[in-house]
Protein backbone atom coordinates (compact mmCIF):
# COMPACT_ATOMS: atom_id res chain seq x y z
CA UNK A 1 0.00 0.00 0.00
CA UNK A 2 1.30 3.44 -0.90
CA UNK A 3 0.59 7.01 0.09
CA UNK A 4 -2.79 8.01 -1.29
CA UNK A 5 -1.54 11.58 -1.65
CA UNK A 6 1.45 10.65 -3.82
CA UNK A 7 1.58 12.73 -7.00
CA UNK A 8 0.87 10.35 -9.88
CA UNK A 9 -0.71 11.00 -13.24
CA UNK A 10 -4.35 10.05 -12.86
CA UNK A 11 -6.67 8.40 -15.40
CA UNK A 12 -10.22 7.18 -15.49
CA UNK A 13 -8.99 3.97 -17.11
CA UNK A 14 -5.62 2.41 -17.90
CA UNK A 15 -5.83 -0.12 -20.73
CA UNK A 16 -2.93 -2.58 -20.66
CA UNK A 17 -2.25 -4.01 -24.13
CA UNK A 18 -2.67 -2.35 -27.51
CA UNK A 19 -3.87 -5.23 -29.69
CA UNK A 20 -7.34 -5.27 -31.28
CA UNK A 21 -9.15 -5.68 -27.93
CA UNK A 22 -7.19 -3.08 -25.97
CA UNK A 23 -7.07 -0.51 -28.76
CA UNK A 24 -10.80 -0.87 -29.35
CA UNK A 25 -11.59 -0.49 -25.63
CA UNK A 26 -9.36 2.59 -25.41
CA UNK A 27 -10.98 4.13 -28.48
CA UNK A 28 -14.53 3.64 -27.18
CA UNK A 29 -13.75 4.98 -23.70
CA UNK A 30 -11.90 8.01 -25.08
CA UNK A 31 -14.76 8.77 -27.46
CA UNK A 32 -17.09 8.71 -24.45
CA UNK A 33 -15.03 11.47 -22.84
CA UNK A 34 -13.04 9.47 -20.30
CA UNK A 35 -9.35 10.09 -19.64
CA UNK A 36 -7.61 6.96 -20.93
CA UNK A 37 -4.04 5.70 -20.93
CA UNK A 38 -3.20 2.99 -23.47
CA UNK A 39 -0.11 1.13 -22.27
CA UNK A 40 1.45 -1.18 -24.84
CA UNK A 41 4.63 -3.16 -25.36
CA UNK A 42 6.03 -2.11 -28.73
CA UNK A 43 7.36 -4.56 -31.29
CA UNK A 44 5.35 -7.57 -30.15
CA UNK A 45 2.95 -9.04 -32.72
CA UNK A 46 0.89 -12.18 -32.13
CA UNK A 47 1.13 -15.02 -34.69
CA UNK A 48 -2.07 -14.75 -36.69
CA UNK A 49 -3.44 -15.72 -40.07
CA UNK A 50 -4.84 -12.20 -40.37
CA UNK A 51 -8.31 -13.05 -41.70
CA UNK A 52 -11.13 -10.61 -40.93
CA UNK A 53 -14.76 -11.11 -42.03
CA UNK A 54 -16.89 -8.46 -43.74
CA UNK A 55 -18.85 -8.01 -40.49
CA UNK A 56 -15.69 -6.70 -38.78
CA UNK A 57 -14.83 -4.41 -41.70
CA UNK A 58 -18.32 -2.90 -41.57
CA UNK A 59 -18.83 -2.69 -37.81
CA UNK A 60 -15.41 -1.21 -37.04
CA UNK A 61 -15.00 0.98 -40.15
CA UNK A 62 -11.75 -0.61 -41.35
CA UNK A 63 -10.33 1.37 -44.31
CA UNK A 64 -9.47 -0.33 -47.60
CA UNK A 65 -5.74 0.39 -47.37
CA UNK A 66 -5.42 -2.02 -44.42
CA UNK A 67 -6.86 -4.89 -46.49
CA UNK A 68 -3.63 -6.24 -47.98
CA UNK A 69 -5.26 -9.30 -49.53
CA UNK A 70 -8.67 -10.72 -50.41
CA UNK A 71 -9.28 -14.42 -49.92
CA UNK A 72 -11.85 -15.80 -52.34
CA UNK A 73 -11.69 -19.41 -51.17
CA UNK A 74 -10.47 -21.73 -48.45
CA UNK A 75 -8.80 -25.05 -49.19
CA UNK A 76 -9.03 -27.86 -46.62
CA UNK A 77 -6.29 -30.50 -46.89
CA UNK A 78 -7.03 -33.87 -45.25
CA UNK A 79 -4.47 -36.34 -43.83
CA UNK A 80 -4.72 -38.31 -47.09
CA UNK A 81 -3.97 -35.09 -49.04
CA UNK A 82 -7.57 -35.09 -50.23
CA UNK A 83 -8.42 -31.46 -51.03
CA UNK A 84 -11.75 -29.70 -50.51
CA UNK A 85 -12.15 -26.20 -51.95
CA UNK A 86 -14.69 -23.89 -50.34
CA UNK A 87 -15.45 -20.76 -52.42
CA UNK A 88 -16.28 -17.77 -50.25
CA UNK A 89 -19.38 -16.89 -52.26
CA UNK A 90 -20.91 -20.29 -51.49
CA UNK A 91 -24.02 -19.65 -49.41
CA UNK A 92 -25.09 -16.42 -51.08
CA UNK A 93 -22.52 -14.13 -49.48
CA UNK A 94 -22.62 -10.76 -51.26
CA UNK A 95 -19.25 -9.39 -50.10
CA UNK A 96 -17.46 -12.20 -51.92
CA UNK A 97 -14.16 -12.12 -50.00
CA UNK A 98 -12.49 -12.43 -46.61
CA UNK A 99 -10.21 -9.50 -45.84
CA UNK A 100 -6.57 -10.28 -45.01
CA UNK A 101 -4.56 -7.90 -42.83
CA UNK A 102 -0.96 -7.69 -41.66
CA UNK A 103 -1.11 -7.53 -37.87
CA UNK A 104 1.89 -5.19 -37.63
CA UNK A 105 0.22 -2.38 -39.58
CA UNK A 106 -3.34 -3.29 -38.59
CA UNK A 107 -2.71 -3.19 -34.84
CA UNK A 108 -0.70 0.04 -35.08
CA UNK A 109 -3.52 1.69 -37.01
CA UNK A 110 -5.96 0.67 -34.26
CA UNK A 111 -3.67 2.19 -31.62
CA UNK A 112 -3.38 5.40 -33.62
CA UNK A 113 -7.17 5.53 -33.90
CA UNK A 114 -7.36 5.31 -30.11
CA UNK A 115 -4.91 8.21 -29.83
CA UNK A 116 -6.92 10.25 -32.32
CA UNK A 117 -10.02 9.62 -30.19
CA UNK A 118 -8.19 11.11 -27.21
CA UNK A 119 -6.39 8.22 -25.50
CA UNK A 120 -2.83 8.85 -24.35
CA UNK A 121 -0.29 6.28 -25.56
CA UNK A 122 2.71 5.09 -23.58
CA UNK A 123 5.15 2.28 -24.29
CA UNK A 124 6.01 0.04 -21.39
CA UNK A 125 5.71 -3.36 -19.69
CA UNK A 126 2.99 -3.78 -17.08
CA UNK A 127 4.48 -4.98 -13.78
CA UNK A 128 1.76 -4.97 -11.13
CA UNK A 129 -1.15 -3.18 -9.51
CA UNK A 130 -0.56 -1.56 -6.15
CA UNK A 131 -3.13 0.06 -3.87
CA UNK A 132 -3.08 3.49 -2.27
CA UNK A 133 -4.46 4.11 1.25
CA UNK A 134 -7.88 4.83 -0.22
CA UNK A 135 -7.88 1.47 -1.99
CA UNK A 136 -7.47 2.94 -5.46
CA UNK A 137 -5.51 1.15 -8.18
CA UNK A 138 -2.00 2.28 -8.99
CA UNK A 139 -0.59 0.72 -12.17
CA UNK A 140 3.16 0.13 -12.04
CA UNK A 141 4.98 -0.28 -15.35
CA UNK A 142 8.53 -0.23 -16.70
CA UNK A 143 9.23 2.14 -19.58
CA UNK A 144 10.94 0.30 -22.41
CA UNK A 145 13.04 3.24 -23.55
CA UNK A 146 15.01 3.83 -20.32
CA UNK A 147 13.98 0.95 -18.03
CA UNK A 148 12.59 3.35 -15.40
CA UNK A 149 9.68 2.32 -13.19
CA UNK A 150 6.56 4.50 -13.37
CA UNK A 151 3.26 4.68 -11.49
CA UNK A 152 -0.12 6.02 -12.59
CA UNK A 153 -3.39 5.94 -10.69
CA UNK A 154 -6.58 4.64 -12.28
CA UNK A 155 -10.22 4.35 -11.30
CA UNK A 156 -10.42 1.30 -13.58
CA UNK A 157 -7.92 -1.06 -15.26
CA UNK A 158 -8.61 -3.11 -18.39
CA UNK A 159 -6.20 -5.97 -19.06
CA UNK A 160 -5.89 -6.75 -22.76
CA UNK A 161 -2.36 -8.11 -22.58
CA UNK A 162 -2.70 -11.53 -24.17
CA UNK A 163 -3.31 -15.15 -23.25
CA UNK A 164 -0.73 -15.13 -20.46
CA UNK A 165 -2.04 -11.82 -19.19
CA UNK A 166 -0.13 -10.38 -16.25
CA UNK A 167 -3.20 -8.36 -15.31
CA UNK A 168 -5.41 -11.47 -15.25
CA UNK A 169 -2.91 -13.54 -13.28
CA UNK A 170 -2.54 -10.77 -10.73
CA UNK A 171 -6.26 -10.32 -10.15
CA UNK A 172 -8.29 -13.38 -11.25
CA UNK A 173 -8.15 -16.76 -9.53
CA UNK A 174 -8.53 -19.07 -12.53
CA UNK A 175 -6.38 -17.17 -15.05
CA UNK A 176 -3.40 -19.51 -14.53
CA UNK A 177 -5.50 -22.48 -15.64
CA UNK A 178 -6.54 -21.10 -19.03
CA UNK A 179 -5.95 -23.87 -21.65
CA UNK A 180 -3.97 -22.73 -24.68
CA UNK A 181 -2.77 -23.79 -28.09
CA UNK A 182 0.78 -22.68 -28.81
CA UNK A 183 1.12 -21.06 -32.22
CA UNK A 184 4.12 -20.17 -34.34
CA UNK A 185 4.21 -18.60 -37.78
CA UNK A 186 6.66 -17.09 -40.23
CA UNK A 187 5.71 -14.11 -42.35
CA UNK A 188 7.35 -14.63 -45.72
CA UNK A 189 7.66 -12.75 -48.99
CA UNK A 190 5.01 -14.18 -51.33
CA UNK A 191 6.12 -15.84 -54.56
CA UNK A 192 5.94 -13.65 -57.65
CA UNK A 193 2.51 -12.86 -59.08
CA UNK A 194 3.40 -14.84 -62.17
CA UNK A 195 4.09 -18.00 -60.12
CA UNK A 196 1.12 -20.33 -60.81
CA UNK A 197 1.89 -22.56 -57.81
CA UNK A 198 0.87 -19.93 -55.25
CA UNK A 199 -2.71 -18.65 -55.12
CA UNK A 200 -2.89 -15.23 -53.45
CA UNK A 201 -6.66 -15.50 -53.21
CA UNK A 202 -6.87 -18.77 -51.26
CA UNK A 203 -6.30 -19.71 -47.59
CA UNK A 204 -4.95 -23.25 -47.14
CA UNK A 205 -5.68 -25.17 -43.93
CA UNK A 206 -3.87 -28.47 -43.25
CA UNK A 207 -5.52 -31.04 -40.96
CA UNK A 208 -2.60 -33.44 -40.78
CA UNK A 209 -0.92 -34.93 -37.69
CA UNK A 210 2.57 -34.58 -39.16
CA UNK A 211 2.05 -30.80 -39.18
CA UNK A 212 -0.12 -30.55 -36.05
CA UNK A 213 -1.21 -33.50 -33.88
CA UNK A 214 -4.23 -31.71 -32.41
CA UNK A 215 -4.94 -28.46 -34.27
CA UNK A 216 -4.00 -27.37 -37.80
CA UNK A 217 -1.37 -25.69 -39.95
CA UNK A 218 -1.96 -22.91 -42.44
CA UNK A 219 -0.76 -20.83 -45.36
CA UNK A 220 -2.65 -17.54 -45.50
CA UNK A 221 -1.82 -14.98 -48.23
CA UNK A 222 -1.43 -11.29 -47.35
CA UNK A 223 -0.83 -9.85 -50.80
CA UNK A 224 2.94 -9.42 -51.11
CA UNK A 225 3.47 -11.47 -47.93
CA UNK A 226 2.01 -14.63 -46.44
CA UNK A 227 1.64 -16.21 -43.01
CA UNK A 228 2.83 -19.83 -42.76
CA UNK A 229 2.06 -21.25 -39.35
CA UNK A 230 1.02 -24.10 -37.10
CA UNK A 231 -0.67 -24.52 -33.73
CA UNK A 232 -0.62 -27.32 -31.17
CA UNK A 233 -1.43 -27.81 -27.49
CA UNK A 234 0.93 -30.80 -27.31
CA UNK A 235 3.95 -29.90 -25.22
CA UNK A 236 7.23 -30.67 -26.93
CA UNK A 237 5.81 -30.66 -30.44
CA UNK A 238 8.28 -28.93 -32.79
CA UNK A 239 6.34 -25.97 -34.17
CA UNK A 240 9.33 -24.48 -36.01
CA UNK A 241 10.18 -27.83 -37.60
CA UNK A 242 6.57 -28.25 -38.68
CA UNK A 243 6.59 -24.83 -40.36
CA UNK A 244 9.87 -25.69 -42.10
CA UNK A 245 8.36 -28.92 -43.42
CA UNK A 246 5.24 -27.12 -44.56
CA UNK A 247 7.25 -24.47 -46.40
CA UNK A 248 9.36 -27.14 -48.09
CA UNK A 249 6.43 -29.20 -49.34
CA UNK A 250 4.53 -26.10 -50.54
CA UNK A 251 7.52 -24.71 -52.44
CA UNK A 252 8.00 -21.79 -50.02
CA UNK A 253 11.34 -22.74 -48.48
CA UNK A 254 13.32 -20.24 -50.53
CA UNK A 255 10.96 -17.31 -49.91
CA UNK A 256 12.41 -14.52 -47.78
CA UNK A 257 11.42 -14.74 -44.10
CA UNK A 258 10.42 -11.26 -42.96
CA UNK A 259 9.71 -12.07 -39.32
CA UNK A 260 8.67 -14.96 -37.08
CA UNK A 261 6.42 -14.93 -34.02
CA UNK A 262 5.15 -17.34 -31.41
CA UNK A 263 2.55 -17.04 -28.66
CA UNK A 264 -0.10 -19.00 -26.77
CA UNK A 265 -3.67 -18.77 -28.06
CA UNK A 266 -6.48 -19.41 -25.53
CA UNK A 267 -8.99 -22.18 -26.09
CA UNK A 268 -11.79 -21.19 -23.72
CA UNK A 269 -13.20 -17.97 -22.22
CA UNK A 270 -12.49 -17.42 -18.54
CA UNK A 271 -15.44 -17.94 -16.21
CA UNK A 272 -14.96 -14.49 -14.72
CA UNK A 273 -13.52 -11.40 -16.42
CA UNK A 274 -13.47 -8.94 -13.52
CA UNK A 275 -12.27 -8.80 -9.92
CA UNK A 276 -15.54 -7.37 -8.60
CA UNK A 277 -13.76 -4.13 -7.79
CA UNK A 278 -12.03 -2.16 -10.55
CA UNK A 279 -10.17 -4.56 -12.88
CA UNK A 280 -11.57 -6.15 -16.06
CA UNK A 281 -9.88 -8.31 -18.70
CA UNK A 282 -10.77 -8.68 -22.36
CA UNK A 283 -9.57 -10.16 -25.67
CA UNK A 284 -7.06 -13.01 -25.39
CA UNK A 285 -6.63 -12.16 -21.70
CA UNK A 286 -10.27 -13.19 -21.25
CA UNK A 287 -9.90 -16.22 -23.57
CA UNK A 288 -12.11 -14.99 -26.41
CA UNK A 289 -10.60 -16.90 -29.31
CA UNK A 290 -12.97 -19.18 -31.21
CA UNK A 291 -12.24 -22.88 -30.62
CA UNK A 292 -11.50 -25.07 -33.67
CA UNK A 293 -10.84 -22.11 -35.98
CA UNK A 294 -8.56 -20.06 -33.71
CA UNK A 295 -10.24 -16.90 -35.02
CA UNK A 296 -9.56 -14.04 -32.66
CA UNK A 297 -9.50 -10.58 -34.27
CA UNK A 298 -13.26 -10.10 -34.59
CA UNK A 299 -14.02 -11.54 -31.17
CA UNK A 300 -11.23 -9.49 -29.58
CA UNK A 301 -12.63 -6.25 -30.96
CA UNK A 302 -16.19 -7.09 -29.92
CA UNK A 303 -14.95 -8.05 -26.45
CA UNK A 304 -13.00 -4.78 -26.29
CA UNK A 305 -16.17 -2.91 -27.17
CA UNK A 306 -18.08 -4.72 -24.42
CA UNK A 307 -15.27 -4.04 -21.93
CA UNK A 308 -15.43 -0.34 -22.74
CA UNK A 309 -19.19 -0.30 -22.26
CA UNK A 310 -18.97 -2.06 -18.90
CA UNK A 311 -16.04 0.07 -17.69
CA UNK A 312 -17.81 3.23 -18.82
CA UNK A 313 -20.89 2.32 -16.82
CA UNK A 314 -18.71 1.59 -13.80
CA UNK A 315 -16.99 4.96 -14.12
CA UNK A 316 -20.34 6.75 -14.21
CA UNK A 317 -22.15 4.79 -11.50
CA UNK A 318 -19.30 3.67 -9.26
CA UNK A 319 -20.98 0.26 -9.05
CA UNK A 320 -18.40 -2.53 -9.61
CA UNK A 321 -21.19 -4.95 -10.59
CA UNK A 322 -21.30 -3.10 -13.91
CA UNK A 323 -17.97 -4.71 -14.88
CA UNK A 324 -19.58 -8.15 -15.07
CA UNK A 325 -21.74 -6.96 -17.96
CA UNK A 326 -18.80 -7.32 -20.37
CA UNK A 327 -18.65 -11.11 -20.13
CA UNK A 328 -22.41 -11.52 -19.80
CA UNK A 329 -23.15 -9.56 -22.96
CA UNK A 330 -20.36 -11.17 -24.97
CA UNK A 331 -21.34 -14.73 -24.06
CA UNK A 332 -25.02 -14.03 -24.70
CA UNK A 333 -24.10 -13.03 -28.25
CA UNK A 334 -21.35 -15.57 -28.99
CA UNK A 335 -21.39 -18.28 -26.32
CA UNK A 336 -23.39 -20.76 -28.39
CA UNK A 337 -20.97 -20.54 -31.31
CA UNK A 338 -18.01 -21.03 -28.95
CA UNK A 339 -19.72 -24.06 -27.39
CA UNK A 340 -20.38 -25.67 -30.80
CA UNK A 341 -16.84 -25.00 -32.03
CA UNK A 342 -15.40 -26.36 -28.78
CA UNK A 343 -17.26 -29.63 -29.22
CA UNK A 344 -16.17 -29.78 -32.85
CA UNK A 345 -12.51 -29.31 -31.93
CA UNK A 346 -12.70 -31.87 -29.13
CA UNK A 347 -14.18 -34.54 -31.39
CA UNK A 348 -12.89 -33.94 -34.92
CA UNK A 349 -9.27 -32.95 -34.18
CA UNK A 350 -8.39 -35.96 -32.02
CA UNK A 351 -6.73 -38.08 -34.73
CA UNK A 352 -6.20 -38.25 -38.49
CA UNK A 353 -9.04 -40.69 -39.03
CA UNK A 354 -11.50 -38.21 -37.61
CA UNK A 355 -9.91 -35.30 -39.45
CA UNK A 356 -10.30 -37.18 -42.71
CA UNK A 357 -14.02 -37.47 -42.02
CA UNK A 358 -14.20 -33.81 -41.04
CA UNK A 359 -12.65 -32.61 -44.30
CA UNK A 360 -14.93 -34.95 -46.27
CA UNK A 361 -17.92 -33.49 -44.48
CA UNK A 362 -16.81 -29.96 -45.44
CA UNK A 363 -17.12 -30.97 -49.10
CA UNK A 364 -20.89 -31.07 -48.66
CA UNK A 365 -22.64 -28.09 -50.21
CA UNK A 366 -25.19 -27.83 -47.40
CA UNK A 367 -22.35 -27.58 -44.89
CA UNK A 368 -20.62 -24.86 -46.90
CA UNK A 369 -23.89 -22.97 -47.26
CA UNK A 370 -24.09 -22.90 -43.45
CA UNK A 371 -20.43 -22.21 -42.64
CA UNK A 372 -19.76 -19.21 -44.86
CA UNK A 373 -22.75 -16.99 -43.92
CA UNK A 374 -22.14 -17.80 -40.25
CA UNK A 375 -18.47 -16.85 -40.54
CA UNK A 376 -18.94 -13.76 -42.70
CA UNK A 377 -21.80 -12.25 -40.69
CA UNK A 378 -21.14 -13.79 -37.24
CA UNK A 379 -24.61 -15.15 -36.75
CA UNK A 380 -26.35 -18.45 -37.31
CA UNK A 381 -28.94 -18.27 -40.09
CA UNK A 382 -32.12 -20.28 -39.66
CA UNK A 383 -33.65 -19.65 -43.06
CA UNK A 384 -33.16 -23.23 -44.38
CA UNK A 385 -34.38 -25.72 -41.75
CA UNK A 386 -34.47 -28.65 -44.21
CA UNK A 387 -30.83 -28.04 -45.15
CA UNK A 388 -29.87 -28.06 -41.47
CA UNK A 389 -31.78 -31.30 -40.95
CA UNK A 390 -29.80 -32.84 -43.82
CA UNK A 391 -26.56 -31.60 -42.22
CA UNK A 392 -27.54 -33.20 -38.90
CA UNK A 393 -28.25 -36.55 -40.57
CA UNK A 394 -24.99 -36.45 -42.53
CA UNK A 395 -23.05 -35.40 -39.45
CA UNK A 396 -24.46 -38.29 -37.44
CA UNK A 397 -23.53 -40.69 -40.24
CA UNK A 398 -19.93 -39.42 -40.17
CA UNK A 399 -19.84 -39.70 -36.38
CA UNK A 400 -21.07 -43.28 -36.44
CA UNK A 401 -18.61 -44.24 -39.18
CA UNK A 402 -15.76 -42.68 -37.19
CA UNK A 403 -16.77 -44.45 -33.98
CA UNK A 404 -17.13 -47.82 -35.73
Amino acid sequence: MIDSYASFDSYDCVVVGGGPAGATAATELAKAGHRVLLLDRAGRTKPCGGAIPPRLIRDFAIPDHLIVGRALAARMIAPSDNVVDMPVNRGGNHEGFVGMVDRDSFDEWLRERAATAGAERRTGRFDRIERDHAGGAVVVYTALDDGAEHRVSARCVIGADGARSRVARATLADAERMPCVFAYHEVIRSPALADPSFDRGRCDVFYQAELSPDFYAWVFPHGDTASVGVGSAQKGFGLRDAVSRLRAREGLADCETIRSEGAPIPLRPLRKWDNGRDVLVTGDAAGVVAPASGEGIYYAMVAGQEAAGAAGKFLVTGNPKALAQARRRFMRAHGRVFWILGIMQYFWYRNDRRRERFVTMCEDRDVQNLIWPAYMNKQLVYAKPLAYLRIFVKDMRHLLQTAA
